[in-house]
């Protein structure tokens, strides 16, 4: 450091900065023997100049002394520089750092050593700083050498977060790779970073960098009613400190936090955590952590739809196949009662029958197969429907006990050729059970359940029961007093664990392909699902495994409270 003394030369050997005039301190910066050797005061303004190449550039003192900092020979981060001049007049320590300087939009490198000039009374308020010009090819290697004493950062640190973050399109890369890096140059005891999707309520830690001892934050979720400075940071897009943060679950005593944004909209926090101790985050750091934060703000929506057309590159690919397997599937199904008509009407045609009674009993199975036909055609027409959002139902009330006694008329005598039980349980009222919805589609949705039952259970039975749900629900602008649950539960085939997500997807079967057990289109319980859901319903599927039965539930909105027996 250079102290001045009373004389006309200080303790250190150097002239009298204070004393000396104008020509004379040049002439001692000249002899220092740097590139570049100049004194400021804190706010960075020249008092006195020295550049070898200053001619070459057509840069003169009085371009320079006394003038404002941004128009002469300026560091290009300037705050960042300013914020260390502060800090070395207060410390009163030299240091020795790298900064880029800027002149007719040219730039300069230098490796610098800045120190603190003493007054006699022992303080500063004025360094003296000594530069050499620093070559391209060896910015990177000086830099690296000096860290952590490299005190011109910041550039440094947001083109290597930027440079690799730009080099992927997956997100959690881009997120780990943001709180590492940020994290271990900033020094924090944690920085992580959360997503935020605009309207949601709350945020989740999706990647975090946690120096030991402290609790790690990963896979939180924060209430933003319940965290004030996120929700402050997401509401007003600029950084929020917050300090000596009292009982604390995660021992910050000092946090920085700032949202990530894309085209305004904010889509994620990240926030620098001190835990050790208070820290002052300098306007230099906050202005570091703001704009790394618009460079990860476009990485993130970049990524995150990246994420989406890569779901749905695989949603489309998976639907092309089961479309696929589902025309193969539906070509057999259609051809066999086809073959099934043609077969019997041929028979009737030739001859072949011998008696009225054989006669009827051909042309009865040929319209069987030709309602079988129908069902199929049916169950392709509805699903087109629902995918192309035209299906449309009118609603109004519907008896529990009509629905039942119409599904027992149709499905009993099947359950009956097969030697399983029927039984059907209806709660005791005595007005009845009526629920809101179009009777048409709630009895296709009820044969769906059951006919399905019946076909994959081949010992045991089916039942068929209801249950009152009293809860107020609004749909459709109107209230509602509850639910009818309607349960279908077979002791058949049952469906594992890892199959049932299968169950409601369209054009798709747990046994599929040519050579499966069981016939059909794979179409049954995604139209009765999209139907139930039409309705103000909703359908669930409880199986504990293969060879431990099913049981399929839906709920039908109850279109007014019934008077239940007691007895």
């Amino acid at each position: 450091m250079i102290a001045p003394a009373n004389s006309q030369r200080s303790r250190s050997g150097y002239p009298d900065m204070e004393s000396s005039t104008v020509p004379s301190q040049s002439s001692f910066l000249q002899g220092l023997g740097s590139d570049l050797a100049f004194i400021q005061d804190a706010s960075g303004q020249y008092h006195s100049f020295y550049w070898k190449d200053a001619q070459k550039y057509g840069l003169t003192e009085e371009q320079v002394i006394g003038l404002p900092l941004k128009e002469t020979l300026y560091p290009i981060a300037l705050e960042a520089y300013r914020d260390q001049i502060q800090r070395i007049l207060e410390q009163r320590t030299p240091e020795r750092c790298i900064h880029s300087f800027g002149y007719r939009n040219q730039y300069f490198p230098f490796e610098l050593v800045i120190g603190p000039i003493l007054e006699a009374d022992g303080k500063a308020t004025k360094v003296l700083v000594m530069g050499h010009l620093l070559p391209e090819s060896s910015v990177q290697t000086v830099i690296d050498t000096l860290l952590p004493f490299n005190l011109d950062p910041n550039q440094k640190l947001l083109t290597q977060i930027a440079r690799k973050i730009r080099r992927t399109l997956n997100l959690d890369t881009i997120w780990q790779q943001t709180v590492e890096n940020l994290g271990k140059a900033m020094q924090v005891s944690r920085c992580i970073i959360c997503s935020y999707k605009p309207g949601d309520g709350e945020v989740k830690v999706e990647a975090e960098y946690c120096q030991e001892p402290f609790t790690s934050m990963l896979a939180q979720k924060f209430k933003l009613e319940s965290e004030p400075e996120l929700k402050q940071a997401l509401l007003s897009s600029e950084p929020v400190v917050v300090d000596c943060i009292n009982d604390s679950e995660f021992q910050q005593q000092s946090v920085l936090v700032v949202s990530t944004s894309y085209k305004d909209e904010p889509n994620g926090l990240i926030s620098l955590q001190q835990c050790d101790r208070t820290r002052q985050w300098s306007d230099a750091e906050i202005e570091l952590v703001r704009e790394l934060a618009e460079q990860v703000g476009t990485a993130i929506a970049h990524g995150t739809l990246y994420k989406e057309l890569e779901f749905a590159r695989a949603q489309a690919e998976e639907a092309s196949r089961l479309k696929s397997e589902f025309l193969a599937n539906t070509s057999h199904e259609l051809r066999t009662p086809l073959n099934g008509m043609i077969g019997f009407l041929k028979l009737i045609l030739e001859g072949m029958a011998d008696d009225p009674e054989e006669q009827r009993e051909f042309i009865q199975e040929a319209h069987n197969s030709a309602l079988h036909l129908l069902n199929i055609i049916n169950d392709i027409l509805d699903i087109a429907k629902i995918e192309a959002g035209k299906m449309e139902l009118e609603l109004g009330p519907v008896q529990l006990d009509d629905l039942f006694s119409k599904v027992q008329d149709f499905t009993a005598q099947q359950a009956q050729q097969k030697n399983l039980s029927f039984s059907i349980e209806v709660p005791s009222s005595h007005d009845g059970i009526i629920m809101y919805g179009n009777y048409q589609r709630l009895l296709q949705v009820m044969l769906n359940l059951v006919g399905n039952a019946i076909k994959f259970t081949d010992e045991g039975g089916i039942t068929i029961s209801a249950e009152i749900l009293k809860t107020k629900v609004n749909f459709q602008n109107q209230e509602f007093p509850g639910y009818v649950k309607v349960r279908v539960a077979d002791t058949g085939i049952g469906v594992s664990l890892d199959k049932q997500d299968r169950l409601f997807q369209s054009f798709s079967q747990v046994h599929g392909g040519l050579n499966r057990p069981y016939g059909g289109t794979g179409l049954g319980l995604a139209i009765s699902q999209k139907l139930v859901e039409t309705m103000g319903g909703v359908v669930n599927f409880f199986s504990l495994g293969e060879h431990l039965g099913s049981t399929v539930t839906f709920t039908v909105l109850l279109f007014q409270t019934p008077v239940m027996r007691t007895t």
